[in-house]
């Protein structure tokens, strides 16, 4: 295996770590970045809408089995991002660290919104709530943490960025 994708998975072990370690010490965890959906994002960065989808279906699996409830909502959720962020990314060219965190930000809000209405959770004006409040805030942070990572990691994810 090439240093560069030892380096790849590395970071994105480390989001998956930081999703299980540290998420639930940053407060509330209706606005504390999604590590592991991040790690997703950043893995559709390289790989084509196929491979993303079925990393979407296994992140997915992975976050309804930590929330029994609604399962199946997050693994159609995960799914749908996967393969849309794959898509998104190869057309807008995302080299640029705004439309990197951008996208990012769409796609946390997107995956709530699937989760949200797939689960059955919320209704009327709870619902309104969550899309409108947490979602966006929980889809803020997750952005930020995704252009610090980029930023950090370039190199390393082997992403060519071009600075805003």
């Amino acid at each position: 295996m090439k240093r560069d994708t030892l380096r790849f998975w590395g970071v994105l072990a480390l989001l998956v770590v930081l999703q299980f370690s540290i998420r639930s010490r940053l407060g509330n965890e209706r606005v504390a970045p999604d590590f592991l959906l991040l790690a997703l994002l950043i893995y559709t960065i390289r790989s084509r809408p196929g491979a993303s989808a079925v990393a979407g279906f296994v992140v997915g699996l992975v976050s309804d089995a930590l929330s029994p409830a609604s399962f199946g909502a997050g693994a159609l959720a995960h799914t749908v991002v996967g393969y849309l962020s794959s898509y998104a990314k190869a057309v807008f060219f995302a080299e640029n660290l705004l439309v990197n965190g951008g996208l990012i930000f769409a796609g946390t809000w997107l995956r709530n919104l699937i989760v949200a209405i797939a689960s059955g959770k919320f209704a009327g004006p709870q619902l309104e709530w969550e899309l409108l409040v947490w979602s966006p805030l929980e889809a803020l942070t997750t952005a930020a943490a995704g252009v610090l990572v980029l930023t950090l990691f370039r190199q390393w994810l082997a992403i060519r960025m071009e600075e805003s």
